[in-house]
């Protein structure tokens, strides 16, 4: 039935490209080679912004309650409810890594030298 057909597809044409290929083209490669400056170096202003991120977190969900209870109707028990599951997945991750950092520094200290 379909003897002597050869389909002819551009494959070429049809491969989409992106930052992350380099091969031939003037697109500067972005798999090697690219560091980025962080943007703070002090470890306690790090530390310190995610304390205050943190702490934004966990009393969002207490303004929106208090809104919700005022009768605001911008504000829903939806709403309340994001907020405190976020405010609980926060906590955990700062506890988290508030032990990774201990573990991290009591390593350090039991190096010999």
């Amino acid at each position: 039935m379909f003897r002597g057909f050869v389909p002819r597809y551009d494959l070429e044409a049809r491969i989409q490209h992106t930052k992350l290929d380099s091969w031939g083209y003037d697109i500067p490669s972005a798999r090697m080679s690219r560091v980025e400056e962080p943007a703070t170096s002090d470890f306690s202003s790090v530390m310190s912004g995610l304390v205050e991120n943190l702490n934004t977190q966990v009393e969002a969900p207490d303004n929106l309650l208090k809104d919700a209870m005022m009768g605001s109707e911008n504000v829903d028990v939806h709403d309340v409810m994001t907020a405190m599951a976020k405010a609980e997945l926060s906590v955990t991750v700062a506890t988290t890594v508030t032990g990774k950092v201990i573990q991290a520094y009591d390593k350090i200290m039991q190096l010999q030298i």
